[in-house]
């Protein structure tokens, strides 16, 4: 299923603008999932220096996502993107466990900050195509993702490379920003 398959579910919300923030650690795979559901080619990927935006319309739909670069000298800049965020996709590399402790800190950061106070949370725990990859269950497990306890998430198993679990990660999005658009 397409993103605009997934945007005519969305009918019953005509002329709403929706803004997600795509955020994660560099090489974490951000910038393929936003092609991947721009339906772009994937095949020429380079590190995101500043950021890149989507726009999609359909039937009276605007979704606009924005995709932040995950590098340690760009993350101070993440909060000037904070307003007015629906929905926060945040994507961890399942396969880089060498990095989890640095992952988990700077979400723990992002669901402090009064901004994203109550923003759904969709985790995209990615490369799940790799052998080396840790289960979903795991990385809720090694990040304590079970005390959230002040919004909604969820963490989808995916591969960007694949497109597999990001449509599902997506029906998430669309369930849940109906649910606080309301």
């Amino acid at each position: 299923m397409g993103l605009l398959s997934i945007l005519r579910k969305l009918k019953s919300a005509p002329e709403q603008e929706v803004r997600i923030l795509l955020l994660g650690l560099d090489n974490a795979g951000k910038t393929t999932i936003l092609k991947q559901l721009a339906s772009e080619d994937i095949t020429h990927i380079t590190p995101t220096q500043g950021f890149n935006i989507k726009s999609v319309q359909a039937q009276g739909f605007k979704l606009n996502v924005w995709d932040i670069g995950g590098q340690r000298k760009i993350r101070p800049y993440w909060k000037n993107y904070f307003e007015n965020t629906d929905i926060l996709i945040y994507v961890i590399d399942s396969a880089d466990r060498k990095r989890f402790e640095e992952t988990g800190q700077e979400l723990a950061e992002l669901l402090e900050e009064e901004k994203l106070s109550g923003v759904p949370v969709l985790i995209f725990a990615n490369k799940q195509d790799l052998l080396t990859a840790a289960p979903a269950a795991e990385i809720v497990e090694g990040l304590n993702l079970h005390t959230i306890r002040d919004r909604v998430w969820q963490i989808q198993s995916c591969s960007a490379l694949t497109g597999e679990g990001v449509s599902d990660g997506m029906n998430w999005v669309c369930r849940n920003v109906i649910a606080k658009k309301k």
